[in-house]
C-alpha cells in the first residue's frame, strides 16, 4: 500500500486523503452555525476505487471527527458513511447531533450556491 496522509483543508471545508502528493480521498462538510453553537455537517466522503478495501475511509473518518470533536465543534452527520461509521464508533456520540430539516435546508442552499459559483 502507498503511504497516505491525512489533512484537513478549511479553505475547502473538506479533510483530504493523499497519496504521492494528489487527492485520493475526502470528506466534504459546511460549517453551520446554530445560535453560537458551531457545527460541522458532513454530507459526502469519497475514497477513488482504485484505493478502496484499504481501510482510507475509516482512518479519514477518524480523522475528520476527531479534529471536529477536539475543536469543540459538534458533529452532523448527513453523509451515509459517516452515519455508519458513527454507529460503530459511540465514543463520538457525545459530540453528534442529529439531522435535522434546518441542516439539510441550509446544506442544499449552500451546495446551490456553491454549484452557481463553479458554472
Amino acid at each position: 500500500m502507498t503511504a497516505v496522509t491525512i489533512r484537513h483543508t478549511p479553505a475547502r471545508e473538506r479533510f483530504e486523503v493523499l497519496a504521492d502528493g494528489h487527492v485520493i480521498g475526502k470528506a466534504l462538510y459546511k460549517m453551520y452555525d446554530d445560535d453560537g453553537s458551531p457545527q460541522r455537517i458532513f454530507y459526502h466522503t469519497v475514497i477513488n476505487e482504485e484505493y478502496g478495501g484499504q481501510g482510507l475511509a475509516g482512518r479519514l473518518a477518524t480523522v475528520a471527527l476527531d479534529e471536529t470533536a477536539d475543536a469543540g465543534l459538534t458533529i452532523v452527520p448527513v453523509c451515509p458513511f459517516i452515519k455508519k461509521f458513527l454507529t460503530k464508533h459511540p465514543e463520538y456520540s457525545e459530540n453528534t447531533t442529529a439531522t435535522t430539516h434546518q441542516h439539510l435546508a441550509f446544506l442544499n442552499e449552500a451546495l446551490a450556491a456553491h454549484a452557481k459559483t463553479q458554472a
